[in-house]
């Protein structure tokens, strides 16, 4: 009888989409990994709480070939919902807002917006209307928010006074279902194994949203989610943490991964002094290290240094591609175009520098003022942010008023940079690369405007934002949202971040 009298919560995760320049939310017939908060997210939710047993399911909107998971934004006359936006970035912003007015359309009275807009931007003008903001991490509100959802009735904000977790417990992550993987383009998982950032380059949101201290979770809980993976049939791992050469631990969980011997393969990202650690490399090769993503961003140490990013060397990026090669490691290259020093010429030249060194993957990004930022709040005190609608911050377009380049020369020399670089590898008959496809689409999508990083492949039109912009009228009272100003830390935020020392895992004070 007590099972019976038990209470239900559906809860409802959603990584949102984000409308592209013509207006159409942004969706792919295949995507290239699923969203690694929406499935960590969903494994930190327990089975039940208070008597209450929690049922929880999750979408990735990129990944959505027709609309039928709306019907799943809607009130249930047998139990209670919860629509929780998460992981939501500045230019999904306005997405996730449509998406929890139109739930709320339709009776759902529990919806909350979480990630790093919401933990890292003031969210006063859109409080009072029925829904909810999370400003701190999953691990430090979630349960809270699970709680008053079973009560009835959520907070305008949580708003702990910490955005961090001292220390991270862990949850073992659940990999998606078979029919979940076959929406992308390899079975794969994407996993935080370490959160945290030691540097200050000030246009990174990274800082913002995880800190500097260095904090990770057990090597058996990582481990634990790799078993369940593998067994899922997840076959690529993607570990999204920044920094991965930082984690203190790398050494323990790379050996560990070596014995289990589970024949996963993954991607990586770490900072370029990990050119200093030529150990690691042969570490990364043999527990299955197919990519690392490397922030090289400028060939100029004075851009870069103007930019509080005084790790990179330059001098040093074609011993760090070596050390890749060497180890069987595919080097993938991240460039922005567009900091206040480059013109045209400058930007083709570190173009030709870049095919010099000939990594296997580069990608290409314009500059862009993430809200939040500490380049964001320069730029806003400084007026030169030239856009306003939010949706257009997603590193594709320029927003902002470079000193000597117009923003249609910006996007001119960005696609022209993956033009020409990839049409560079593929005059390379010798090269053998894992994923020679990837070549190809880089080239082609880049020639027809649309950025290869976008998140998949085979894009769909489904549904459009004039087709939510009456119901954001209503709900909010504008059409867009006003550019918001940063959300300070606190004091007891202040004092974590300056107790950063990545040689060390973060432990509570």
């Amino acid at each position: 009888m007590q099972s019976e009298r038990m209470k239900k919560l559906r809860v409802v995760l959603v990584k949102p989409g984000k409308y592209a320049i013509d207006g159409a939310v942004e969706r792919f017939g295949h995507g290239f990994m699923p969203n690694a908060s929406l499935y960590h997210i969903a494994s930190l939710t327990p089975k039940s709480l208070r008597g209450t047993a929690i049922e929880v399911l999750t979408v990735d909107e990129y990944v959505r070939s027709n609309l039928d998971y709306l019907d799943l934004l809607a009130a249930d006359a047998s139990q209670p919902v919860l629509l929780a936006l998460v992981g939501v970035q500045s230019h999904q912003f306005h997405r996730a807002l449509d998406l929890a007015a139109f739930a709320r359309s339709r009776g759902v009275k529990h919806c909350v917006i979480g990630g790093p807009h919401a933990m890292t931007c003031d969210t006063t003008q859109m409080q009072g209307r029925g829904v909810s903001f999370a400003l701190g991490e999953a691990e430090v509100v979630w349960h809270e928010i699970l709680s008053d959802a079973i009560d009835g009735e959520l907070k305008d904000v949580y708003s702990p006074g910490m955005r961090w977790q001292k220390s991270l417990d862990g949850a073992v992550v659940e990999p998606p279902s078979p029919d979940e993987l076959e929406r992308y383009v390899l079975p794969m998982l994407g996993l935080y194994p370490v959160r945290g950032c030691p540097y200050r380059c000030n246009y990174c949101s990274v800082v913002k949203i995880a800190g500097h201290p260095v904090r990770s979770a057990a090597i058996e809980t990582t481990m634990e989610s790799l078993r369940r993976a593998k067994a899922g049939g997840v076959r690529y791992i993607a570990f999204v943490s920044d920094n991965f050469n930082k984690y203190p631990q790398a050494t323990e969980l790379l050996e560990a991964m070596i014995e289990a011997d589970l024949g996963l393969r993954f991607f990586c990202q770490c900072d370029t002094h990990v050119v200093n650690q030529p150990e690691l490399f042969d570490l990364l090769r043999r527990a299955g290290c197919f990519e690392m993503f490397i922030g090289v961003e400028s060939f100029n140490r004075a851009t870069l240094k103007a930019a509080n990013k005084f790790h990179n060397y330059p001098e040093k990026y074609a011993r760090l591609a070596a050390l890749c090669r060497d180890n069987g490691i595919r080097a993938h290259f991240s460039n922005i175009i567009g900091f206040a020093e480059d013109t045209p010429d400058s930007i083709l030249g570190g173009l030709e520098i870049l095919k010099s060194l000939n990594p296997p993957v580069a990608s290409f990004y314009v500059l862009t003022p993430i809200p939040g930022t500490e380049q964001y709040d320069d730029f806003m005190a400084a007026g030169v942010i030239t856009e306003r609608n939010l949706d257009r911050f997603d590193t594709t377009c320029s927003v902002w008023r470079h000193p000597t380049m117009s923003g249609e020369k910006l996007e001119q020399m960005l696609y022209h940079c993956y033009v020409d670089y990839y049409r560079h590898l593929m005059q390379q008959r010798d090269r053998h690369d894992e994923f020679p496809e990837f070549t190809i689409f880089c080239r082609y999508i880049a020639s027809q405007g649309i950025h290869p990083m976008a998140g998949g492949t085979s894009r769909l039109t489904l549904d459009r934002v004039e087709d939510y912009l009456p119901l954001r009228r209503r709900t909010y009272g504008f059409e867009y949202a006003d550019l918001p100003t940063s959300l300070g830390l606190s004091e007891e935020d202040r004092v974590f971040n300056k107790s950063s020392d990545w040689r060390r895992p973060a432990v509570p004070a």
